[in-house]
């Protein structure tokens, strides 16, 4: 569905996305992570053609993009960062008014419009204002709109962003009954939980490059192990231990975090002869892996 080759970006003297290649297969949900200006929505502006790359080769369903851009957009949907909704139009009409960029006649628009608006349950809203939604509600209706040309290609730029816990599964549900249907989502989070929920596959970039690619599990297994223990205020006689041991770790200062293969042996091994309390064995996540790559410092 996607072959990235070589793809650049700069602005001026800055790479935003430095040579980076990548595909994305058929049904296939693949994510981007990384940290704030790591490149990630460049590279996805460049996907569906509102930003022009700087070098390197484009091709989407085979076609590349600087020949057939027009047919690769009329393929792709896209879900924004930001609820670019028309507030002037109902919930309706913003699904019936959107599909015209696509030509899409109107009694198909009507019949579109009437699935995707039982399929993010909105129907009993289908007259409301936009700013009479929610901004669960609001998602949804962009993920909607994103799916009135019945897309090949479902682009979400960190879809659920400032959502509620109940409105953040709601739109995971949505997702991934799109994925069984077969639907290829390429997408970008900030969030590792949903990154880990839903993508078969993720790349994870940083100024502008990729650091790793795999799956959430691979990746996991790779770069931090199955286990980690977090010992909160550790003293001397343990960090002094911990050395010895050779056992890769991060000394946050208050707060060490122990990358331990056979975690439990070792952990029992701390918990025993160097600390009774806040010693802590926890499975490790996609965010452990994501922090140690691409560090724990702020990005503004």
């Amino acid at each position: 569905m996607i072959v990235a080759t070589s793809l650049r970006k700069a602005f001026g003297k800055l790479r935003a996305v430095d040579d980076i290649t990548f595909s994305v297969s058929p049904g296939e949900c693949f994510g981007i992570l990384g940290p704030n200006g790591a490149g990630k929505t460049t590279t996805i502006r460049m996907l569906f053609g509102f930003t022009p790359k700087s070098a390197g080769r484009l091709q989407l369903f085979g076609l590349d993009i600087d020949q057939h851009l027009r047919q690769v957009k009329a393929r792709i949907g896209v879900c924004p960062q930001e609820n670019n909704l028309d507030p002037d139009l109902s919930v309706r009409q913003n699904l019936e008014m959107y599909a015209r960029y696509f030509d899409i006649p109107p009694p198909l628009a009507r019949r579109r419009a009437d699935q995707l608006l039982s399929f993010i349950a909105l129907e009993h809203r289908q007259n409301a204002r936009i700013g009479e939604l929610s901004g669960g509600m609001l998602r949804r209706l962009v993920l909607a709109r994103a799916l009135i040309n019945e897309p090949e290609l479902l682009i979400l730029d960190e879809p659920t962003t400032g959502l509620d816990p109940q409105s953040r599964h709601q739109l995971w549900n949505r997702v991934e009954a799109l994925k069984a249907r077969g639907l290829t989502v390429l997408l970008t989070t900030h969030y590792m939980d949903e990154a880990a929920r839903l993508c078969d596959r993720l790349m994870i970039v940083d100024q502008g490059k990729i650091l790793v690619e795999g799956t959430p599990l691979q990746l996991i297994h790779d770069h931090v192990g199955a286990e980690i223990i977090e010992v909160a205020s550790p003293n001397a006689d343990l960090r002094a231990f911990v050395d010895r041991s050779g056992t890769p770790y991060e000394d946050l200062g208050h707060r060490l975090i122990i990358y331990a293969s056979g975690g439990a042996e070792y952990y029992h091994t701390l918990s025993r002869e160097f600390c009774q309390s806040g010693c802590m064995l926890r499975p490790a996540t996609l965010e452990d892996v994501f922090l140690r790559l691409t560090g724990r410092e702020l990005r503004e």
